[in-house]
């Protein structure tokens, strides 16, 4: 499962380069090109900080480093607009034990300040999987009471004056 899947915005398409010779440095930029390279530091800051995130909050779930989508700009350099962490989402051995990794799964989606489309919905299952984890806990204790007889004198109450 990837979260943290920030797609490229219609403002950030990658778009081909201008050919150049590979010892020619451009130094001076226009003003639209200028705020192009500003714009694309801007997205590549909030990109890896978002991706920080998940991967922070992920610890062992997370299978790899964050992989991001890159776009150059007007000044040659490549700039990261758009990011994925992948992370384990497969089920425990046990119930209590898919139920605490569907929480952390839940809290790696929901890290970033500004969590994406993707982010939410990786949550979502997460919560999807969480529920159902404690229904079979819950299950189990229903059928461990009910082997203890414990189920039969809930119902009842005990008044002792």
């Amino acid at each position: 499962m990837g979260i943290g899947a920030i797609p490229s915005s219609t403002s950030f398409q990658p778009q081909a380069a201008p050919a150049r010779s590979p010892t020619a440095v451009k130094t001076e930029f226009t003003r639209e090109e200028q705020a192009k390279i500003d714009q694309l530091k801007a997205r590549d800051t909030a990109v890896r900080q978002h991706e920080q995130a998940h991967l922070a909050a992920a610890g062992g779930l997370a299978t790899s480093g964050a992989s991001y989508t890159y776009q150059r700009g007007p000044n040659g350099v490549n700039y990261a607009v758009g990011g994925e962490v992948n992370i384990d989402s497969s089920p425990g051995r046990t119930p209590e034990e898919t139920l605490a990794k569907a929480q952390q799964i839940q809290a790696a989606a929901l890290a970033p300040a500004e969590p994406s489309g993707a982010d939410r919905a990786v949550a979502a299952r997460a919560q999807q999987m969480a529920q159902e984890a404690q229904a079979e806990i819950s299950a189990k204790q229903q059928e461990v009471n009910r082997g203890y007889g414990l189920a039969e004198r809930a119902a009842t109450i005990d008044i002792f004056a």
